[in-house]
């Protein structure tokens, strides 16, 4: 799926909170694209809570088991949710998604190992990470 307007990224995200979408479109940039999306359209879906709960069911309609290793991770969730609510804030409230989706992707976000910068790899992939927020043991997030 292009996200080069924002319609797509609407209808990506629709398609993740009706658990619509292929497995295989679930990639890094529609993670940050559903991210801006639910932010600027539907604060009331980007709580911890809310969030959590759209991306287990989305899970589970795609076969993708929510375990302690593979599945919903709630500390990567939290920190790219924190980092996509920082970057829509440094643009203009009218500005086109699709444009700062585009620029997301740019900055070192865009990277898929960004949080490596802030976690050892053992604190992000332990038990407890993906089950409850775990503070980053290299440096703290700047958002």
């Amino acid at each position: 799926m292009v996200l080069s307007e924002d319609d797509a990224i609407e209808r990506l995200a629709s398609k993740v909170i009706d658990r619509s979408l292929p497995k295989v479109e679930w990639t890094h940039a529609a993670h940050f694209a559903t991210a801006l999306w639910l932010l600027r359209n539907r604060p009331d879906l980007a709580t911890p809570l809310e969030i959590r709960e759209i991306i287990t069911r989305y899970n589970e309609a795609t076969s993708t088991a929510n375990t302690d290793s593979g599945g919903y991770h709630h500390t990567i969730t939290l920190a790219s949710m924190r980092a996509a609510a920082e970057h829509l804030r440094a643009h203009s409230p009218d500005a086109p998604l699709h444009a700062v989706l585009l620029s997301l992707m740019a900055s070192p976000l865009g990277h898929s190992d960004w949080l490596l910068s802030y976690w050892s790899r053992d604190a992000l992939f332990s038990v407890a990470a993906p089950r409850a927020w775990v503070e980053p043991d290299r440096a703290p997030l700047p958002f």
